[in-house]
């Protein structure tokens, strides 16, 4: 009985089913997209406010990339233009987060396209006003409903945060950590000597988070209080040794320990 009644009420939707599931699929599938993006970029969001042990594929990738560039170009002079190409290559599969961002409003305008299609039909098929009206009152829901999601889901201002987040992390944690471990290498081999192995795992600590963390921060801050001490040891012991070569040895010897503490 319930089903008749439904049928009498909206007797259009039952002569244009096409159009009518047309319309309810798009509305459907835009507005997840819009929630879905938001949702993304929101758990990013949260990642970033620890992204020295975060697990997120791709701010790790960010972190990566961040390192590689700074590494080959000694440096990376323009850290916000870095990250908003990042921002930019962000995607799903081969759908990047701004074309889903587009499929979004396509699919409420497709939903209106499947509307109109409902309403120019019945029209042909002799329906009157108050007949095509359920098409006008659903569209103008949709409607409705889509902008105050897309509004509480802001994801042009979640964007923002993101970037502002990274920039923040890139540009005053990282890189300082960087030029830390690199100041250090200059001290123990100069400027012009490199030895591979070592210059290489010191220069993947700020990716694999070890100075990152408050504890090892402290333990290396003693250390370099340590190896400060140990040049005046040495000179006591081997009077005859050059200061540059106590330094050295002492930055050496501390170095290989802190690598045996990984």
């Amino acid at each position: 009985m319930k089903d008749r009644k439904g049928k009498d009420m909206f007797p259009i939707f039952e002569q244009e089913k096409i159009a009518a599931y047309g319309m309810i699929i798009s509305f459907v599938l835009s507005v997840g997209v819009r929630m879905f993006l938001g949702m993304l970029y929101s758990r990013m969001i949260v990642e970033t406010d620890n992204m020295a042990t975060t697990t997120n594929r791709l701010l790790k990738q960010c972190k990566l990339k961040f390192s590689h560039c700074y590494q080959l170009n000694n440096g990376v002079s323009n850290v916000p233009i870095f990250v908003e190409k990042f921002l930019t290559g962000l995607s799903l599969g081969p759908l990047s987060f701004g074309v889903l961002y587009h499929i979004s409003g396509h699919m409420l305008m497709l939903s209106v396209i499947f509307s109109g299609m409902g309403v120019c039909r019945g029209i042909m098929a002799g329906s009157t006003f108050g007949q095509i009206l359920p098409f006008y009152i659903c569209i103008m829901i949709e409607l409705y409903a889509y902008f105050s999601v897309a509004a509480i889901v802001d994801i042009k201002q979640k964007r923002k945060a993101l970037k502002i987040n990274l920039i923040d992390y890139l540009e005053n944690h990282l890189s300082n950590r960087m030029q830390v471990t690199r100041e250090d290498i200059r001290m123990l081999y100069g400027g012009e000597e490199k030895k591979p192995g070592l210059t290489k795992g010191l220069e993947l600590l700020p990716i694999a988070g070890w100075l990152a963390d408050k504890n090892e921060e402290v333990e290396w801050a003693g250390m370099e209080e340590e190896a400060c001490k140990r040049p005046a040891e040495i000179r006591e012991i081997h009077p005859g040794v050059g200061l540059e070569e106590e330094e050295a040895e002492a930055l050496e010897d501390l170095l290989k320990e802190f690598l045996s503490l990984s």
